[in-house]
């Protein structure tokens, strides 16, 4: 009798289980319960590294995860109905075999049909031993590889959709001639998250939205020439998706590689921002402007961690300007992690300029001061300590909440503009720019200027026999 290589036995244990051969997994991968467990968390706004740690699996793995997804969830995140087998019933499934238990008694206790048992163990069974072993993590395996269902991308099978895609989002800038602007000369692409201050290749750089709802006006009878916004997201974001190169989210808005969940973007830390100065805790006079003392303020942030401070006066309008010069070292020292901040708006510079700036006004017009929710005011309980002006946060991503101070700065921006730096401006010429914004006639005040209005504040309090409120 002819002797049977063990190769040949080991594949004819594959064909037994009526499915053509598979990869050796390694170690497989976690379940699809895991992964939904992992993007849910995600969702909720937690860091890759904590989403990892509590479904049970490595941080790299994790972050891997997140990288090759784009950071947008692969899978449906709906649980399944239970038509399937789900892990733990394969378990279950796996101890009872262990256990030497018949199918039909292994299917009663589990509450299943003995011929979907029977199925599950000829099917997938591990056969890398030469004889069909049944194990959970690689019969999980073998069942999510078998039901996967891939479908070819829309951009990968319509070439002339993706060209106009293409060259909707990475065409180059033209001249109304025709030539091309070659623009900046462009680091190469690393695939980094949102690159800063870094020239960035010219491009026609339409957004997603502005080229699906254009194919709708450039081909009204084509319906092959469609596709949403969120296709042509994908097909940047995730890798593997092959329609689009990576390299072309250098051409949108942002410059993201990643998407980040919105959740994650608005868990940022902020303890410096206890219960007592919240914008709700605020005195209800500073909301109707009748009452002068109550101020706004943030910073205008420039190139090279370059800023200044704006304040403004709610009632009056009143903008003082706060010069925030780099510190001693900064550019000739490199940085040290949880060291000093040189780059003039740290706490400790930002709490001893914004100081200086308002104890020169009247104890009775500092009352209060709001601000957003950035870091660089998180000393402000020693600021209310020496100015005796409280301090109150906006809610987050609500700039509506400053609107005089947003109002202003987009007035500032005229002599600041973005993208430039900040700290070549000296002390005086901060001052004359805002004498120049305080001398603008507005219509809110009655065509008065701020600093008219400011002065008749002043003077009101100078007059004797005035009462007047701390």
């Amino acid at each position: 009798m002819r002797a049977v290589p063990a190769g040949a036995r080991r594949q004819w244990a594959s064909d037994r289980a009526l499915r053509p051969p598979m990869r050796s997994p390694g170690r497989p991968e976690p379940s699809r319960a895991v992964q939904r467990d992992f993007w849910r968390r995600i969702a909720s706004g937690v860091t890759t590294l904590e989403a990892a740690e509590a479904v049970g699996v490595s941080w790299p793995v994790g972050s891997r995860w997140f990288r090759h997804a784009g950071g947008m969830p692969p899978i449906s995140l709906d649980e399944p109905t239970g038509r399937y087998l789900s892990f733990a019933e394969r378990e279950e499934i796996a101890l009872l075999r262990a256990q030497g238990v018949g199918v039909r008694e292994v299917a009663r206790r589990i509450g299943r049909d003995p011929g979907t048992i029977s199925r599950e163990l000829r099917r997938n069974a591990a056969t890398r031993g030469g004889k069909p072993v049944y194990r959970a993590l690689v019969a999980q395996w073998k069942a999510q590889q078998a039901a996967k269902r891939p479908k070819t991308a829309k951009l990968m099978s319509n070439g002339r959709l993706r060209k106009y895609v293409q060259d909707r989002l990475a065409g180059g800038v033209r001249r109304p001639d025709g030539t091309v602007v070659t623009g900046p000369e462009a680091p190469a692409w690393k695939g980094l998250n949102k690159p800063h201050r870094q020239d960035r290749r010219w491009a026609t750089a339409w957004s997603p939205e502005q080229i699906s709802h254009r194919l709708r006006v450039d081909f009204p009878d084509d319906e092959a020439m469609r596709i949403s916004h969120e296709a042509i997201y994908q097909s940047l974001f995730i890798q593997g998706r092959g329609a689009l190169k990576r390299e072309l989210v250098a051409c949108l808005r942002t410059g993201r590689a990643l998407r980040v969940p919105r959740a994650r973007s608005q868990n940022k830390p902020q303890g410096h921002v206890t219960a007592d100065v919240v914008l709700s805790e605020r005195p209800a006079e500073a909301a109707d402007r009748a009452v002068p003392g109550h101020w706004e303020g943030d910073l205008i942030i420039g190139t090279g961690r370059s800023a200044i401070g704006t304040l403004v006066e709610r009632s009056s309008r009143c903008t003082l300007l706060v010069h925030l010069p780099r510190l001693q070292g900064w550019g000739e020292t490199p940085p040290v992690k949880n060291g000093p901040s040189l780059g003039g708006y740290g706490a400790i510079a930002m709490n001893t300029a914004l100081t200086a700036s308002m104890t020169k006004l009247p104890q009775q017009l500092r009352k209060t001061l709001t601000w957003d929710r950035g870091k660089e005011l998180s000393g402000h309980a020693q600021f209310a300590l020496d100015t005796g002006t409280k301090v109150f946060f906006a809610d987050p991503h609500s700039p509506w909440q400053r609107p005089t101070n947003e109002n202003t700065n987009g007035l500032l921006r005229q002599y600041f503009p973005k993208g430039t730096d900040l700290s070549r401006w000296s002390d005086e010429d901060l001052e004359a720019v805002a004498l120049a914004v305080n001398n603008r006639p507005r219509k809110s005040l009655g065509w008065k200027t701020p600093a008219e209005v400011f002065a008749e504040q002043l003077s009101s309090l100078e007059q004797p026999g005035v009462a007047t409120t701390d």
